[in-house]
């Protein structure tokens, strides 16, 4: 048995056909920086996400630099985030001079805890605190109605990271339509995902969009004269092709994700392994399908000697990596977020995965943990 925990090529011969034509009419065109295809994805992806403006840019990590500079933060401003997480959100809340505080997240959803958010703000006296970036994890939204409700009442920036959330929904409605910008991410792995890096921020503020546009592109309301200091951060024409081919099939392909999920956690239902409880609030796209064992690392080498290849989304948390450690703001201890970090697992998950692929990796999973009981 050989299943990969992300086959990016089944993705790509799902929509060979169209994708090759996308592709092969930017060539012909010649036009590859800003052009038809980028406006075009654009367009199509604020009504999809069902956001007034959605502006494209080179990376999901520039996504919510670029977010948080249009919002004004910046040097010496403390932004709520957390450890786990993909490092990117943290990276990028450093390029604007800002400090990452650290807060725990909930131990079931593994979003950040609002709880732990107010804890924090209770001790923001002097108003160092400007942002909240949520991150929506795994395809799970964070819990939108308390951190908009915190954020409302004293006044702070909310930048939703849904880089692994495209589609996803809090009470019917969309991620990346709640706070003052949502920030996307389509590197190859995602539900969304390019042939190389793209990201995007959606918001329904029009001089918020305006600002991203002028800052994406080193500030120009001309060609070469900077009306304010920018980045250099496109969305490229063949990319934004692809992706325009792609968002057509996504809602699908979530709901494949989504019944491939259900399929996995019938089947486990029965074991000890923690498969992922959903929100009644909340549509899950499982970007990641994330099981949870204090026996994590045995399942997994057990399952590589299977042939099916597995992932640990996040192994070390953010504030426990060697870049990081120790300069960090931990606002309070990390207790969920580090006992996470050492159980979880992420079993394949992509469109193409097969129903007796599924089966027979739960039953590989339970067959380990019979000879794991055997063994006691």
């Amino acid at each position: 048995m050989n299943i990969l925990q992300n086959n990016l090529g089944a993705g790509y011969r799902a929509h060979k056909k169209e994708i090759d034509d996308a592709v092969q009419s930017v060539l012909e065109k010649g036009w590859y920086i800003l052009g038809e295809n980028v406006r075009g994805f654009e367009t199509e992806f604020a009504s999809f996400i069902g956001a007034e403006y959605a502006v494209s840019v080179a990376s999901g990590t520039d996504a919510i630099e670029i977010a948080l500079r249009a919002c004004g933060i910046g040097e010496g401003d403390g932004v709520i985030t957390v450890s786990h997480a993909a490092v990117a959100t943290v990276a990028a809340i450093e390029l604007t001079g800002a400090v990452p505080v650290l807060v725990d997240i909930d131990p079931v959803s593994y979003t950040v805890d609002p709880n732990c958010i107010e804890d924090v703000l209770k001790k923001n006296i002097d108003g160092f605190i400007k942002a909240i970036i949520p991150v929506h994890l795994y395809g799970h939204p964070a819990d939108m109605d308390s951190i908009m409700e915190i954020a409302q009442k004293l006044g702070l920036i909310v930048i939703e990271d849904c880089a692994q959330s495209t589609g996803a929904t809090y009470k019917g409605k969309l991620t990346g339509t709640f706070g003052h910008c949502g920030c996307f991410s389509f590197y190859p792995t995602k539900n969304l995902g390019a042939f190389g890096d793209g990201g995007l921020i959606t918001t329904d503020d029009n001089a918020l969009a305006e600002k991203i546009r002028l800052l994406r592109q080193y500030g120009w309301r001309e060609r070469y004269v900077s009306a304010i200091a920018g980045l250099n951060s496109r969305l490229d024409e063949i990319q934004a092709a692809i992706l325009r081919v792609k968002l057509r099939y996504l809602p699908e392909e979530n709901a494949t994700r989504q019944k491939i999920a259900s399929q996995y956690s019938q089947l486990l239902s029965h074991s000890s392994v923690v498969v992922p409880n959903v929100s009644p609030k909340c549509g899950h796209v499982f970007h990641q399908y994330v099981i949870r064992t204090p026996r994590r690392d045995n399942l997994k080498a057990y399952l590589s000697e299977q042939g099916i290849g597995t992932l640990i989304h996040y192994p070390v948390p953010i504030h426990k990596q060697p870049a990081y450690e120790g300069r960090l703001k931990e606002s309070c201890p990390l207790h969920v977020t580090e006992a996470t970090a050492q159980q979880v697992l992420s079993l394949p998950m992509y469109p193409q995965l097969m129903e007796a692929e599924v089966q027979k990796m739960a039953e590989i999973i339970l067959e380990w943990e019979s000879r794991l009981r055997k063994h006691v």
